[in-house]
């Protein structure tokens, strides 16, 4: 039934996976045992994969600690064969509906009338040809053609051998009404294959087999539902039942909730402190697994978009720790555990990557504010960047864009009159930051940036209009007074544009501060020039000893010697896209190229952008874990520095544990290209792409910028409209365009 194609790549990539380590010792844990929490992985790797599908669970078992559990819903066929899967209904998650039209029915499922194709009206024959499909229709569907079959609870057990196996009973008093005893079915299959865990939300099923399963082998655990809803065997709600936890321990040894039991939101998404649940069930001698934890979801705002740090969040918070977590990416938990808790604040880190802000931490701050600056030195960034504008009166200041639009409310203020056109920085109208005095721009409000908001993906609205704009000088005297710091980035665009038509020089402002500000003769402080412009760098070339830092803004293929020779003239370091390292058709990578290894055997360090924390700014092959993402780049590609808008993700990763040890995890091992596209059927393979063009001599040299003489006046509305350049003036490549709309990741099964 399943395509074989598929199955024989599956099987190749998961016979590379080297061994697994163990998890650390526990000496450090807060759990009821003093040991590391459990993952449990729900379906298998169903973030990814169909979930309860052999694909799904053979990822998660090569991506997991070596101790993971394998969760499965039971459900039981009208012959009483127990299935390994996540509903009664089968259609959600299935292709029933297709091969078995028309036998939908309609029941009550705790009292509440549910239309569709119900286990208990298909054999186990019935549903041989009947195939799992992802039910979250968020996710990707394009393993959907591989017809992986349903499972027994045998089948997983013994096909898989898992270090620990979960059954969860959701539904037995539905069962029970369709004449089919849960109780036998669990008693019986326990019997067969080893059942470490067995939990429901139904008490009165919990007592009924706690008898019967040595406690020893399996533990037996109260799965609590929402707090309002009604437990059908004692009439109380679920709210009720948990503050009689000593009810609770006489029939199971552990409690499974959602976190949001343990960690409340507000109503705006933001946490709130922590409930005693934990603390109060450890009391008890109950041990609590926490529920309902997925990477492509939104997370509460405090975690910044970062799945690892909401783990440790329940792990690592210097009160307690859960006792394992409940995930669809199993991936994610493993590498909190085992490489990111407990490392303290003083954790030394690598020397790579370098860790360089994208306009500060504006994942957290609008950019380039004094909040987004202070924020980025304190969650441990390496270089701080300030792309440099200049207002009319020729102050130079760090900004995101030269156009205030896009960053500020300016078109809500009484500036809005200087909206102008000027089709040599883009099609369509601006407010530019050369039509305004400094005076009245740093009276301007920021706003933050929303990148993803078209997947209603914000950021931390609650400071979306925080901070104030700083001056170049004031930006440099920050910086000196952080000692962690290691250096600064400037970033020049438009050069040419504002010595032209503004005659404003921006290249002069920016040398003139850095000399007034003493970074002409200290060395504390690295400083870093960056520009798409070979013309703005051969200027600093002339008149500095500063880093020089190249940016190609397109994707590229491919960087011949010559062109590279070219870029040598000018830089001493690159900027590339992530795309021009791994490919993509559609969030899938496609391949690897040799952009990176050309450039530094030319003894050219290569940083890459844009590292985003959405899990919609990653390939599918990611695992929508941005941990995950750099550790493919910098253990897989050997890049030499990181620019993100979240550099706590990226700063947490240099210290991590793992990569010290003397055999390098799974889930800290970086993606194969192109391993997981080769998993997906002809049928579902998504459209071809053209490859991305090759680097040439002609897209790099420019002529020498214009020179400066005199003050232009600000431009007036009027211009004609033009297409949009790029800001270094030069031809725009003609570069394919992917938009990676909702990563979902799979990288430590598929490694180098």
């Amino acid at each position: 039934m399943c395509n074989s194609r598929a199955l024989v790549a599956l099987a190749l990539l998961l016979h590379s996976v080297v061994a697994l380590v163990s998890a650390q010792g526990s000496s450090k844990w807060k759990t009821l045992s003093g040991d590391p929490p459990k993952v449990v992985a729900r379906g298998g790797f169903s973030g990814l994969f169909p979930g309860y599908s052999s694909a799904a669970f053979s990822l998660a078992l090569v991506t997991s600690l070596q101790d993971a559990v394998l969760w499965c819903d039971v459900q039981l066929t009208k012959d009483g064969a127990g299935i390994c899967f996540p509903d009664l209904l089968l259609n959600n998650n299935s292709n029933i509906d297709m091969v078995l039209p028309k036998r939908d029915k309609s029941y009550l499922v705790n009292g509440v009338s549910t239309k569709g194709w119900f286990t208990v009206d298909f054999t186990w024959d019935d549903l041989a040809s009947v195939y799992v499909t992802q039910g979250i229709y968020s996710r990707t569907n394009r393993f959907d053609g591989n017809q992986y079959p349903i499972l027994l609870i045998e089948d997983v057990a013994m096909q898989f051998k898992p270090p620990g196996l979960w059954l969860n009973i959701q539904h037995d008093i539905f069962f029970s009404q369709h004449n089919l005893s849960m109780r036998n079915y669990v008693l019986s299959v326990s019997k067969q294959v080893v059942i470490n865990y067995i939990s429901s939300p139904e008490v009165a099923f919990l007592n009924s087999i706690k008898a019967r399963v040595s406690p020893s082998a399996t533990k037996l655990v109260f799965r609590f539902l929402g707090q309002d809803e009604m437990e059908p065997s004692t009439n109380q709600t679920y709210g009720s039942l948990l503050k009689n936890l000593t009810f609770i321990k006489t029939f199971a040894s552990g409690i499974l909730i959602p976190k949001t039991y343990i960690w409340p939101f507000t109503k705006d998404n933001y946490l709130e402190p922590h409930t005693p649940v934990v603390t109060d069930a450890h009391k008890e001698g109950l041990t609590v697994f926490a529920s309902d934890f997925v990477s492509d979801y939104p997370l509460a705002y405090n975690y910044s978009y970062d799945p690892v740090s909401e783990y440790l969040q329940f792990i690592d918070n210097g009160d307690f720790s859960v006792d394992g977590v409940l995930s669809d990416f199993p991936i994610t938990p493993s590498e909190a555990i085992n490489c990111f808790a407990h490392l303290g604040s003083n954790a030394s880190g690598q020397a790579k990557p370098l860790v360089i802000s994208k306009y500060g931490a504006s994942g957290d701050f609008p950019s380039c504010t004094d909040l987004a600056y202070e924020k980025a030195i304190a969650d441990g960034v390496d270089v701080l960047d300030c792309p440099v504008q200049i207002s009319q009166d020729g102050i130079p200041f760090c900004a995101s864009s030269i156009n205030l639009i896009d960053i500020t409310k300016v078109a809500q203020s009484p500036f809005n009159r200087l909206t102008t056109v000027v089709p040599e920085i883009k099609a369509g109208s601006g407010i530019y930051t050369f039509s305004l005095a400094w005076k009245d721009i740093e009276g301007l409000t920021p706003t933050i940036s929303n990148p993803w908001s078209k997947y209603t993906l914000f950021r931390n609205p609650m400071s979306k209009t925080g901070g104030k704009y700083l001056t170049l000088s004031d930006f440099l005297a920050l910086a000196k007074r952080s000692s962690s710091l290691s250096g600064v980035l400037i970033d020049i665009e438009y050069a040419a544009y504002l010595a032209e038509k503004q005659k404003l020089s921006i290249t002069d402002a920016v040398m003139n501060t850095l000399s007034k500000a003493g970074f002409d003769n200290q060395t504390a402080l690295d400083v870093k020039i960056q520009s798409a412009n070979s013309s703005v760098l051969m200027k600093f070339k002339e008149k500095t000893s500063y880093e020089l830092v190249y940016k190609i803004e397109e994707e590229i293929g491919d960087a011949p010697s010559s062109t590279i020779e070219d870029i040598k003239k000018f830089a001493d370091s690159v900027v590339i896209k992530k795309a021009s390292i791994f490919p993509e058709v559609e969030a899938f990578t496609t391949g690897v190229t040799d952009v990176v290894s050309k450039l530094q055997a030319a003894k050219l360090p290569v940083y890459v952008e844009l590292f985003s924390n959405e899990f919609v700014s990653q390939a599918w092959d990611f695992f929508s874990d941005p941990t995950v993402e750099i550790n493919s780049f910098v253990s897989g590609a050997n890049i030499d520095g990181v620019i993100t808008d979240f550099p706590k993700t990226a700063a947490r990763y240099k210290k991590n544990r793992c990569l010290g040890k003397k055999e390098i995890p799974n889930y800290m091992s970086p993606i194969q290209p192109a391993s997981l596209i080769q998993v997906v059927t002809s049928a579902y393979l998504p459209p071809a792409e053209a490859p991305n063009p090759t680097l040439r001599e002609s897209d790099v040299i420019e002529p020498p910028l214009p020179s400066v003489n005199a003050q232009a006046p600000a431009p007036t509305g009027g211009s004609s409209v033009g297409a949009s350049p790029k800001p270094s003036g030069q031809p725009r490549i003609a570069a394919c365009f992917f938009l990676s709309y909702l990563a979902m990741a799979i990288a430590a099964l598929f490694v180098f």
